[in-house]
């Protein structure tokens, strides 16, 4: 059995492409060494829209991208993913196909923040993230997986190296190697963890500040009807 992060950055920014190129190994070494401190026997690097090769003698390093379609995000994670995609340029099933194609799984990024995804019925999506800046979301989450019959993972969406490991994946499998990660994925090999520390709730009430300024009509994005958001378990 294996924990991984399976959603992590390794810059602190978006766009700049050129700046963040020279900073993606300093930004990785502090992501591989946060991910070490947590304990946790590796991480999928999931930039937006661009793949690089990272190795490291602390962990494992699971290659990914987190792909920006038409309606929302979507890790590709696996032994193959793309090295760079356009942002809005491709659709859900045309991600999921390029990821199978490679050997990668696809896995639905924050169904509940900035995303559509979950609307769209009938596309052989691999997992659903539970993701670890809006755990609060989890049990909309876990109907979401029920209803399409997809395993559930865990990812930190973290872009500063203290994030890592707030949400990661269990993965029972033999080897950890990117062929064994998808394998278990698809197989369901797979649970979600959220870390539940003093300083972990106190960094996702401050996302709660921040994404409800951000988006004023609340952190969720059209909900199910019926269905509000849940408080956390662990808050105090």
């Amino acid at each position: 059995m294996f924990a991984v992060d399976l959603h992590a950055h390794t810059r602190f920014f978006h766009g700049h492409r050129r700046l963040g190129d020279r900073f993606d190994p300093y930004g990785f070494r502090l992501l591989a060494r946060a991910i070490d401190v947590r304990g946790l026997d590796g991480v999928a690097t999931t930039n937006h829209d661009y793949y690089t090769p990272f190795s490291s003698a602390r962990v494992t390093v699971i290659p990914g991208i987190e792909v920006s379609t038409t309606r929302g995000h979507v890790l590709v994670v696996g032994p193959d993913p793309p090295a760079e995609t356009v942002p809005g340029e491709y659709t859900p099933a045309e991600v999921v196909e390029l990821a199978h194609d490679r050997g990668c799984a696809a896995i639905v990024a924050h169904p509940y923040r900035d995303s559509t995804i979950r609307e769209l019925d009938e596309l052989p999506f691999d997992a659903i993230e539970i993701n670890g800046k809006h755990p609060r979301t989890e049990r909309l989450v876990q109907q979401l997986a029920e209803r399409h019959e997809l395993p559930l993972v865990g990812g930190s969406d973290a872009h500063y190296p203290f994030e890592a490991g707030r949400a990661y994946t269990r993965i029972d499998a033999a080897e950890l190697t990117p062929e064994a990660v998808v394998e278990a994925i698809r197989d369901g090999r797979v649970e979600p963890r959220v870390a539940t520390g003093r300083s972990d709730r106190a960094l996702r009430r401050l996302y709660r500040t921040i994404h409800a300024r951000k988006h004023p009509d609340g952190l969720l994005s059209d909900p199910s009807p019926g269905v509000g958001d849940p408080p956390e378990p662990d808050d105090p």
